[in-house]
């Protein structure tokens, strides 16, 4: 195996001595891809059922109110299960998303999952690769960072590749990615459709050119080492009793159908539990972006949303309650978020004029003007569970009617970060020097977490 050296001056980190007590060990990302409108699922405004002739401005929500296991709390129809996980964790209303001119979805979706703003000079590294290099590995043979149910082989999919990185944290801390999780392993895209011992062939014969090529003379040490090290981990987990946290089918046909909706996420859901369970620290199971699918839905929004609600609500809320159950719930932070919400009018923030990507009639006739369909970023909704996180507990609010904007307790992406870290007990000012210029887990390492947010 290679042996491990330290950063050079390529990668120097430095960071407070006190470390916060933490509350987490780990981390779920349930990645709402494509802007899920807060008003049509975790903060519901008026209902307006459809009607030919219905005026656009009367159409606030699109589902009636449901209740959940917090009094006086209601979801949007359809996320009957989600809703009576609400007593197990906290319901932010009042998340801001960033104004990066252009609505566009990669470019949201890279500040959120950094909390940098593109494009940067240097590849920013991913949320899990800054908690993967900090608390490293729980389990010598688990990945501490595993992507699950992203293509990237599809529209945008080169951008969204920008932020799926560890960047100048070296390749060891980038995600293991698992696009279809019914296929586990065999879908690990430094594997292939390789055998164990081919594999093992070539990561042996990677080592030794390494060690004697001219190939990787500009390459850094400390690069060099940890793309090696991945290559070593990768091989590690290929041949570990850990590799069945990847095989679904441990887990028996009862529990697969407890999850399965026919979709990537919902396997997704009871793999990142697994992986829970084996020791991974960071685990992003996405409902997965692609453009005008999914959560992007730029016409038919009332029922493409429908569809959206039944991939998710009871995957996500088994997780919650299996975690539970199992009593990894405490130490284990779950996050539900997505880049941005929708509006049927607005586009961006209400005092902005940006560039209009949808077409809405003022008189509807047609259910494929229901719905939300212009982005909006001036009030989304998150939920989060466990991991040190309040119980029974709503954060924020957005107005009652159109502009159904954040009127108490904003928060924003650098502030989310910053809670997450602060949860896992990493310091806020944490940060590495690359080539002399300091880049902190979140912009200038001066952003605070959320206190409020946390037991």
């Amino acid at each position: 195996m290679l042996s491990s050296i330290p950063a050079s001056s390529f990668l120097s980190s430095c960071s407070s001595k006190t470390r916060p007590t933490s509350t987490a060990d780990a981390v779920i990302l349930l990645w709402m891809g494509g802007g899920m409108a807060h008003t049509e699922t975790f903060d519901p405004k008026e209902y307006a059922p459809f009607e030919k002739g219905m005026n656009v401005n009367k159409v606030l929500s699109t589902f009636p109110k449901i209740p959940s296991s917090l009094d006086g709390i209601f979801l949007s129809q359809g996320l009957e299960n989600i809703a009576q996980t609400l007593d197990k964790g906290t319901l932010i209303r009042s998340y801001k998303a960033a104004d990066l001119g252009a609505i566009l979805h990669s470019r949201h979706q890279y500040h959120w999952h950094t909390s940098y703003t593109p494009p940067q000079s240097i590849q920013v590294p991913h949320i899990g690769s800054w908690i993967s290099k900090e608390l490293g590995k729980k389990n010598d043979s688990m990945p501490p960072f595993i992507s699950l149910g992203q293509r990237f082989n599809i529209a945008e999919g080169q951008e969204l590749k920008t932020f799926h990185t560890a960047g100048f944290l070296g390749s060891e801390n980038g995600p293991v990615i698992i696009p279809n999780p019914a296929q586990g392993l065999d879908t690990l895209s430094l594997k292939g459709n390789m055998s164990l011992g081919r594999f093992e062939s070539r990561n042996k014969q990677y080592r030794e050119l390494m060690e004697k090529s001219e190939v990787f003379q500009y390459a850094s040490d400390y690069q060099m080492q940890s793309f090696g090290n991945a290559m070593e981990n990768t091989y590690q987990l290929l041949k570990s009793p850990s590799a069945k946290a990847f095989d679904l089918s441990q887990n028996g046909s009862d529990e697969v159908k407890r999850y399965d909706t026919n979709t990537r996420f919902g396997l997704g859901c009871l793999m990142a539990k697994n992986l829970i369970r084996e020791g991974a620290r960071f685990v992003s199971v996405s409902s997965e972006y692609v453009p005008f699918l999914g959560w992007d839905v730029h016409e038919n929004g009332h029922l493409r949303t429908v569809g959206m609600k039944e991939m998710i609500d009871r995957p996500v809320a088994n997780l919650i309650q299996d975690l539970d159950k199992e009593g990894l719930l405490d130490r284990t932070m779950v996050i539900l978020a997505s880049e941005f919400s929708r509006d049927a009018l607005i586009e961006g923030s209400p005092e902005k004029g940006v560039k209009q990507q949808v077409k809405q009639p003022e008189i509807i006739n047609d259910m494929r003007h229901y719905g939300m369909h212009r982005h909006f970023v001036e009030g989304c909704s998150i939920m989060m569970w466990g991991g040190g996180v309040k119980k029974g507990h709503v954060h924020g609010a957005t107005a009652d009617q159109r502009p159904c904007s954040i009127i108490k307790d904003k928060i924003e992406i650098e502030s989310l970060h910053q809670t997450i870290y602060h949860a896992l007990g990493i310091p806020q000012d944490t940060h590495y020097t690359i080539e002399s210029r300091p880049v902190y887990i979140t912009p200038d390492g001066t952003a605070k977490p959320e206190m409020r947010l946390l037991a």
